[in-house]
């Protein structure tokens, strides 16, 4: 497992993969819009080919996980990329990692919680607002469950 940072030189193969896997280079969360193609992170590679992609950004004191992609579950690349994450955060004296996933998403409940995230606090019906900027948004996600919630997630790191 190769993780390199996002930089000009992968910037187009990492931006056409979010296009590929989110459907689109643009996210909705907590009602704010962002482009994940100025975002930092980090990619893991398994020769050329993209394996697993974190996204994450750092604002005053937090630093914000804003996308995890791992193409192959149960082999260390999400805990890998998460790893990095806290690394940075702490390199930049941050006190707390958070995140945001919706209400669908079993597996990312539960990878993070196992990481030592906890619940923070649960934003209800997010995804009408969300859906009025990005109206791609499903209303059904994983396992049909109707997609409506946004969960924060946090971590605190001192």
């Amino acid at each position: 497992m190769d993780i390199k940072i996002i930089s000009s030189e992968n910037r187009e193969q990492i931006n056409e993969f979010i296009n590929s896997h989110w459907f689109s280079t643009v996210m909705v969360v907590r009602g704010e819009v962002v482009d994940m193609t100025i975002l930092d992170g980090f990619v893991t590679y398994e020769g050329e080919k993209i394996i697993g992609l974190m996204t994450y950004k750092i604002k005053g004191t937090e630093c914000e996980i804003m996308s995890l992609d791992s193409l192959m579950e149960k082999q260390g690349i999400g805990t890998a990329l998460v790893n990095k994450v806290i690394e940075i955060a702490k390199d930049n004296e941050c006190t707390k990692i958070k995140l945001i996933t919706t209400n669908d998403n079993i597996n990312a409940l539960r990878f993070y919680q196992k990481l030592g995230f906890d619940m923070a606090k649960l934003y209800h019906n997010a995804l009408d607002i969300s859906r009025k900027l990005k109206p791609s948004i499903p209303l059904l996600g994983n396992f049909d469950i109707p997609l409506k919630h946004e969960i924060e997630f946090e971590m605190d790191l001192f």
